[in-house]
């Protein structure tokens, strides 16, 4: 592959689309040629604030365009991003700044006192604050203002303290800056969902530009439309997942990506409906939101053709009741933070088949094993997914306990180990079983609570479920299922969820109880958090055996 940098093509498209609209954002266009002065004048803003190559800048933002400005801005100066959630604590940032060595951060006046808070004695040496409405037009704001649509944050900053649009003021004249794509940094991802710290998952430019360029050829190609496509952009960019996509069908072909500040059902149909959105990338839950929606009929979703899921289990029920709703299927996508984009259904294979999915990308090269001996598993039987390529990075910052512990070396190459459990079939497909953690053993049999989970979520008054293994001598483990029911949901009980099981599952997969609850626990990326509901059970059951 030839040696790209994470802006290259994007600068690109911004000169062969100058007049097309690159972002929308609360109705708000943005060209390309309009984005790549911002992008040029912001590069030169935080280089006259001695922010250069080698260096780390913190964005702790929501999707806007100020994100995209300074995601590509930092870089075109030699420094990486490092993308956190917006909603992150000061305990947490301060951690996150602690361990990346960010100079710089860059936040809305939302989450600006938890910044405050932690600035003194860190590494960081400027803040730069931005409102949510600061690039839209001042009519925008002033209605914003006047029905109370925008959140706003008290900033009492000192000499550390800068505003986004003053940074945006420099001329657009930035650096030229010789960069390695191998050498130098792209990004700095923190994994979520986990117990303890975060790791920092450390993402050069040639890695980074791999996945992206494998998605643009071998996915997108033959069915994007560029310069005339549009792409809505839902989930949080500081996902490996969705600023990749956004990226390969975006900004790096002359589309137009509407950006969506929240996941607000109406205000993303209404988006989808306003602009014709061909493209969008949801996790199962936003599908079953849409679906559940009560106004969903009144939107028109027919330029709807190409919708992809990542991130969890897409239950059947949900797919079944899209394709219904909009006559298109719902393709996968599987990634992760430290192996980037990892395998997508292919658009020219038709519909994909039920838990796949999908088939590695160009650059990325698999292996099923056995989790314990690493030997490889027989074909078509289950093994954990280990991934490598020649591109990607293999360790995690300031980790090595626990880079040794996720990378193995394999036939002389470094391979990350997924976590998860997925079967190959013979159509190449890769098939999603379960991660390793939740994969439950009762009377001999590994059981996927995945499957289960699945199965429950088909019936019509259940909205969320979560299985997990409650340690039982007799049989390893027993199933046990929290559910979440429908606020109006009427006579349905255990009895008739258990039954339910029954008739779609083998008997060795059907719960041996069912608790009802009014939420489960989710991380903060919305992916269900079963750790946690297995340490309640086992701290249940010590409980009463020390009674």
């Amino acid at each position: 592959m030839q040696a790209e940098y994470t802006y290259t093509r994007f600068e690109q498209a911004a000169q062969k689309y100058p007049h097309n609209a690159a972002l929308i954002f609360l109705g708000q266009r943005f060209t390309y040629a309009k984005l790549k002065e911002m992008v040029d004048r912001f590069a030169t803003g935080l280089a006259r604030r001695g922010i250069g190559r080698g260096e780390r800048v913190l964005l702790y933002l929501n999707n806007s365009p100020q994100l995209v400005i300074a995601w590509l801005a930092t870089q075109k100066i030699g420094a990486a991003v490092v993308l956190v959630s917006p909603i992150y604590t000061s305990h947490e940032i301060a951690y996150m700044v602690e361990d990346s060595g960010a100079k710089a951060i860059i936040c809305h006046d939302t989450n600006y006192g938890y910044v405050a808070e932690i600035f003194e004695g860190s590494s960081l040496e400027t803040i730069i604050v931005t409102s949510l409405l600061d690039l839209v037009s001042p009519l925008k704001r002033a209605v914003a203002s006047l029905f109370d649509k925008a959140p706003t944050g008290t900033v009492k900053g000192g000499p550390e303290t800068v505003w986004f649009k003053k940074v945006l003021a420099a001329p657009p004249d930035p650096p030229q800056v010789e960069l390695d794509p191998v050498t130098d940094l792209s990004y700095i991802l923190y994994t979520g969902g986990t117990t303890g710290f975060p790791k920092g998952v450390p993402g050069n430019h040639w890695g980074h530009c791999s996945y992206v360029a494998d998605v643009m050829h071998d996915v997108l190609e033959g069915h994007v439309r560029p310069g005339q496509d549009v792409y809505i952009a839902i989930n949080p960019l500081f996902h490996i997942m969705a600023l990749g996509l956004m990226m390969a069908l975006g900004l790096n072909q002359g589309n137009t990506t509407v950006l969506m500040p929240q996941p607000q059902v109406d205000a993303i149909l209404e988006a989808i409906q306003r602009y014709k959105v061909r493209w969008m990338l949801g996790v199962p839950a936003l599908y079953r939101m849409i679906l559940e929606n009560d106004r969903q009929h009144f939107y028109d979703l027919s330029s709807l053709k190409y919708c992809y899921c990542g991130g969890d289990v897409l239950p059947r029920e949900v797919l079944a009741r899209w394709k219904q709703r909009v006559g298109s299927p719902i393709y996968q996508v599987y990634g992760s933070t430290e192996a980037g984009h990892v395998t997508y259904s292919r658009i020219d294979a038709g519909e994909p088949p039920a838990m796949s999915i999908g088939v590695p990308l160009t650059s990325r090269r698999v292996l099923l094993v056995e989790p314990d001996s690493l030997e490889p598993a027989p074909p078509g039987e289950l093994g954990e997914l280990l991934v490598t390529s020649d591109h990607a990075m293999k360790s995690y910052l300031n980790k090595p306990e626990e880079t040794a512990a996720a990378f193995v070396e394999l036939d002389g190459e470094i391979y990350y180990r997924t976590g998860d459990f997925v079967k190959q079939g013979e159509d190449g497909q890769i098939y999603y079983v379960e991660r390793s953690a939740d994969i439950l053993k009762h009377k001999g049999y590994r059981v996927s609570a995945s499957e289960i989970e699945a199965v429950l979520q088909d019936h019509p008054v259940v909205v969320g479920a979560c299985v997990v293994g409650v340690p039982d001598q007799k049989v390893g483990e027993r199933i046990k299922a929290i559910v979440v029911m429908k606020d109006d949901a009427k006579g349905v009980g255990a009895t008739e969820l258990i039954r339910f099981c029954r008739d779609r599952l083998a008997g060795y997969k059907v719960p041996s109880y069912i608790e009802f609850r009014d939420m489960l626990p989710k991380s903060k990326v919305g992916k269900l958090l079963r750790r946690e509901i297995r340490d309640e059970e086992r701290r249940r059951q010590e409980k009463e055996k020390t009674a």
